[in-house]
């Protein structure tokens, strides 16, 4: 995976993550958080852009992923059986970080760089 030397000059504008609703993070904390641990870095002044993923679970009843509607039940929402399976929900992933240095966009790894010019 790059890093942001790789970009010299550049400015980090935006970091997209990924949350799993189980993830056990509190957005507000997580918030703050960056905004002190940004302090003093490449990162100071970027936006941090939380994304909630929803818990998928994989049924065996119905032979089906469902999404639950909350995590306080682990039945499928559609015939009322356990689910055990976990498919989504514990991510904690950076999805895409957002840099300007005056090029284009650009992939690096699983996540997006995108460059603004």
């Amino acid at each position: 995976m790059e890093s942001l030397e790789s970009y010299p000059g550049a400015r980090v504008l935006e970091v997209r993550l990924r949350v799993g609703a189980l993830a056990a993070v509190v957005e507000d904390s997580l918030q703050f958080c960056y905004g002190i641990a940004t302090e003093g870095t490449s990162l100071e002044g970027s936006k941090l852009v939380v994304k909630t993923v929803p818990v998928v679970m994989h049924c065996v009843g119905c032979g089906q992923d469902v999404e639950l509607v909350g995590v306080q039940s682990f039945r499928c929402p559609r015939c009322g059986e356990p689910c055990f399976d976990l498919r989504q929900g514990r991510e904690l992933e950076i999805e895409a970080i957002e840099i300007d240095d005056g090029v284009g966009a650009e992939t690096v790894g699983d996540a997006e760089i995108g460059v603004k010019a």
